[in-house]
């Protein structure tokens, strides 16, 4: 199985933890990643704000060489995710718009490449790979599947899961022997996008995730999109001091957490680049 790999900005900067923790994984579950050569940032933060065709060609120009290549594409972040699922969108189903694209990148993309998302992409290999590949089953292991609003929204574009009722991450958690918890806000918004203008809403917002994960019992929360990941952990301690709580709940990406089951140490998995202590949920493996 080989997939061209686009990691974007958020995984070689902030979120490289999740970069190691997917290759690892990836590389367990005999899944081949061609880095696309010479990628560029997506425009996730502001491209599409200053015109729809800018937001649509940036994003595009990553698309020619998977197409190129005859391979499907895998982006771990879901902002860039996003991105990718919409050029292809508009590429095939816009004619027109598919003629403007091409005109501003000067190449010919016709979508013929399918933009998976990470959870897609290891999912593929099969639940049973997954759990054969595990070393150090999770059993014990409370885990609250985060998707965020990336992943199913709009549903008629976005194609990870069910919008509503979303399963791939409680799954893959699953055959790594961790109990996915039942809860209303997997699929909330953590209020990212509000972060440069409205802060404290977005803090008001994932404080809501926080504390819906921790009244369902859950040891950890597990996602799949940087943003999240940030929102939840490393404003984890400010919004404690806003709202007067004492969360002290990980979060961590799924691959992270595979890569550990797969056998690697806690440190090779790279939940040490998180910000909140996740010892003492791990000790409850014994």
């Amino acid at each position: 199985m080989k997939y061209a790999y686009y990691p974007g900005c958020s995984l070689h900067g902030p979120a490289k933890g999740y970069d190691l923790s997917v290759k690892a994984v990836c590389k367990n579950l005999d899944i081949e990643l061609w880095e696309v050569p010479d990628w560029t940032c997506c425009g996730a933060s502001s491209a599409h704000s200053f015109g729809h065709l800018l937001g649509l060609a940036i994003p595009a120009q990553t698309l020619v060489p998977a197409e190129q290549e005859g391979l499907d594409i895998v982006a771990p972040c879901a902002a860039c995710w996003q991105r990718l699922v919409w050029v292809n969108h508009e590429v095939t189903t816009n004619a027109k718009t598919r003629d403007e694209i091409n005109q501003a990148i000067g190449a010919e993309l016709t979508g013929s490449s399918k933009v998976l998302s990470i959870m897609e992409a290891v999912a593929s290999a099969g639940m049973e790979k997954i759990a054969q590949a595990t070393k150090k089953p999770l059993k014990g292991l409370k885990i609250a599947a985060y998707y965020g609003c990336y992943y199913v929204k709009p549903p008629k574009v976005a194609h990870v899961d069910d919008p509503e009722s979303p399963k791939l991450i409680d799954d893959i958690m699953a055959a790594v022997g961790a109990e996915p918890v039942d809860w209303p806000y997997k699929t909330e918004c953590c209020g990212a996008s509000l972060g440069f203008v409205e802060f404290d809403t977005t803090l008001a917002m994932s404080a809501k995730v926080l504390d819906y994960a921790i009244k369902s019992g859950a040891d950890m929360i597990v996602t799949a999109c940087p943003l999240c990941q940030q929102n939840l952990d490393m404003q984890q301690s400010t919004i404690n001091k806003k709202f007067g709580t004492n969360h002290k709940i990980p979060v961590t990406y799924f691959t992270q957490l595979m890569a550990y089951a797969f056998g690697m140490s806690d440190k090779e998995a790279a939940m040490h680049k998180n910000f909140t202590s996740y010892q003492s949920a791990l000790a409850k493996l014994g």
